[in-house]
C-alpha cells in the first residue's frame, strides 16, 4: 500500500466518548506501516482528542462544529478540506450515511465504513462490523451496495499493535485476583468508576490485598471524587492518561469496565471482565460477548449502585475457576491482528472473477511453469506446451469444471478453479506470481465461496487437496474455516543394493 492516500472521518467528544478515534488510530496504525499516508478529519467538539492524533504523528484537518451541524453541511465542509482525491475514505460516524457517502465519492475511490449499528444505508465498498452477533450480515444485507463486502465478527477487532505485542508476553492466567483495573473511558459521565471504586473500598477484607487501577480522564465528572477515595486505599493508582493501556491491562487479573472497543482489548489479552452498558448500542454487543463466554454482563448502568457492585465483586472473587475458564474462552475470540486483516482486506477489494478462455492460454502456462507455482504443485514437472494445450481444451469443455481469473482492474491475481463430483466442489488457488504473502489467495477464496453460493446452490461441501509441506495454504483454508478430514502418507520406495 506504499503511497496510498487514506483520510479518516472521525470525531470524539465529551458526550460521545474518544472509542471511534482509538479504534480509528489502531486502523491508521496498521495502514501507515504497510505505508500508506493517513490523515484525519475530526470536528472540533468539546473533549475532542486532538493533541492524541497529533501525537501519534498524524495530519489533522479539523472540521468546525456548529449548533445546527448535520450530514450535509459536514459532506460540504469535507469536501472543501480535501484539495485532491483521495484513495481510501474511512468513516467510522454514527451520524453519516450513505447520502453523505455519496457526495465524498468525487473525492474518494473507496470508501470504508465502520458501523455496528446496521440503522442506515450505506454507499460503501467495504463494511466493518466488529461486534460478535450472528445475524450482523443478514442485518447489514439490505443496508448496502450489491458488490459491497463485509467484515463482520472479532476477527476484525481494530486493536493497536500494543495488545499482539503483549500479548505474546502473556503467562496463562490462574483466577487468582491480586490487581483489578477499573476503567469506564476517560470520560465516564455517568459515574460508574466512582460506583465500581466505592464497591471495591467497602471490602474491607480486601482493600490492603489487591491493588487497584483507575483510569478516569478530568473530563470525568467524578474526578475529584476519584482522587480523594483513591488516597485512601493503600494500592490504589489513579491514572490520569495512559499511554501504554496493554501493559497496564496485561497486568490486571480482573477487569470492571463497559462495553464498546475495549472489550475487544480485554479478550485479546485474556482479562477477565465485570461489564456494564453504558449507552443503549453497547448493551447487545456486551450480552452477545458474555453469551460466547467472553466476558460476565452486569446490565444497564442504571440498574447499578456501589453495593450491588460490591456483591457481585465479593462472589466473583471467590470463583477463580470462573475467571480462568472466562480468560481462556475470551482469547480465543480477538488475537490481536484484526486491523491487519482489515488493511489486507482494503488492499483486496475490487478483486472480481473472469472466466478463463482460451485467449489466456500463454499466461496460464506461464504461471504454472512458474517454480513459485510449482514448488507445491501435486505435478512439479514442467508442462509442455501441447500437454498445457490440449489440457485447456479439455478443461474448457468439462461441464464439471469451471476456472477463473481474479482480477483486480485490469490486473491478473491468481487462478481459481472448481471441480464439481455431486454436491462437492474441489477448490484449487494459485496467485500470480510474484504475489505470494499478500493475503491474494485469502481474497481469491473469499470471492470464490461468494461465487458458489450464488451460483451452485446445489454444492453443500467444498474440498482443498494441499500438500503437507505447503504451510501457507494449510494456514490459508484452516483459516477460512476448513477442516483436515484426513491424511496421506507418502514415502519414496528405497532403492535396493
Amino acid at each position: 500500500m506504499n503511497g496510498m492516500n487514506v483520510v479518516i472521518r472521525a470525531d470524539a467528544s465529551t458526550h460521545i466518548g474518544a472509542g471511534h478515534v482509538i479504534r480509528c488510530l489502531a486502523l491508521a496504525a496498521a495502514l501507515r506501516e504497510q505505508g500508506a499516508q493517513v490523515r484525519f478529519l475530526c470536528r472540533a467538539l468539546p473533549g475532542h482528542v486532538f493533541d492524541l492524533i497529533r501525537a501519534q504523528g498524524y495530519v489533522l484537518i479539523p472540521l468546525p462544529d456548529a449548533p445546527d451541524w448535520h450530514a450535509g453541511r459536514d459532506a460540504q465542509a469535507c469536501l472543501a478540506a480535501l484539495e485532491n482525491p483521495v484513495d481510501w475514505l474511512v468513516v467510522d460516524h454514527y451520524g453519516l450515511g450513505a447520502a453523505w457517502q455519496q457526495t465524498l465519492r468525487t473525492k474518494a475511490a473507496h470508501i470504508l465504513v465502520i458501523d455496528d449499528l446496521a440503522n442506515r444505508a450505506h454507499a460503501c465498498d467495504l463494511l466493518l462490523d466488529q461486534n460478535l452477533d450472528a445475524a450482523a450480515h443478514a442485518r447489514h444485507a439490505a443496508l448496502l451496495p450489491h458488490a459491497c463486502v463485509t467484515l463482520l465478527g472479532p476477527k476484525f477487532a481494530l486493536l493497536r499493535p500494543q495488545f499482539a505485542a503483549a500479548r505474546q508476553r502473556l503467562a496463562p492466567r490462574e483466577g487468582q485476583v491480586r490487581r483489578v483495573l477499573i476503567s469506564y473511558g476517560g470520560m465516564d459521565a455517568v459515574g460508574e468508576s466512582l460506583k465500581a471504586l466505592t464497591a471495591f473500598s467497602s471490602l474491607a477484607d480486601l482493600a490492603g490485598l489487591v491493588g487497584v487501577d483507575v483510569i478516569a480522564g478530568r473530563a470525568n465528572p467524578h474526578y475529584q471524587a476519584l482522587s480523594r477515595l483513591c488516597a485512601t486505599l493503600p494500592q490504589c493508582v489513579l491514572h490520569e492518561h495512559v499511554d501504554d493501556m496493554a501493559t497496564l491491562m496485561a497486568q490486571a487479573d480482573l477487569a470492571l469496565g463497559a462495553g464498546g472497543g475495549t472489550a475487544w482489548e480485554r479478550c485479546c489479552l485474556g482479562v477477565p471482565a465485570l461489564v456494564t452498558a453504558l449507552a443503549d448500542n453497547q448493551a447487545g454487543p456486551a450480552r452477545a460477548l458474555a453469551e460466547a463466554g467472553g466476558q460476565l454482563y452486569l446490565g444497564r448502568a442504571e440498574a447499578l449502585d456501589a453495593a450491588a457492585y460490591a456483591r457481585i465483586l465479593a462472589g466473583v472473587l471467590a470463583l477463580p475457576d470462573l475467571l480462568r475458564q472466562l480468560s481462556q474462552q475470551a482469547q480465543t475470540l480477538v488475537d490481536g491482528l484484526g486491523a491487519q486483516r482489515v488493511v489486507a482486506a482494503m488492499r483486496h477489494v475490487g478483486l472480481r472473477l473472469r472466466a478463463v478462455t482460451h485467449a489466456d492460454s500463454a499466461s496460464l502456462l506461464s504461471w504454472r511453469n512458474h517454480p513459485e507455482t510449482r514448488r507445491y504443485a501435486f505435478n512439479r514437472a514442467a508442462i509442455s506446451l501441447g500437454e498445457h494445450a490440449n489440457w485447456l481444451v479439455a478443461s474448457l469443455d468439462n461441464p464439471d469444471r469451471v476456472m477463473f481469473i481474479a482480477e483486480q482492474g485490469r490486473e491478473a491475481r491468481g487462478v481459481l478453479r472448481f471441480d464439481f463430483d455431486g454436491d462437492t466442489a474441489t477448490i484449487s488457488i494459485h496467485v500470480v506470481p510474484g504475489l505470494s504473502g499478500q493475503g491474494w489467495g485469502a481474497a481469491i477464496l473469499r470471492v470464490g465461496e461468494h461465487w458458489l453460493a450464488a451460483n451452485r446452490a446445489d454444492i453443500r461441501r467444498l474440498r482443498a487437496d494441499v500438500l503437507g509441506e505447503n504451510k501457507a495454504s494449510m494456514q490459508l483454508f484452516r483459516s477460512a474455516g476448513y477442516t483436515l478430514s484426513s491424511a496421506v502418507f507418502m514415502k519414496g520406495v528405497p532403492a535396493h543394493a
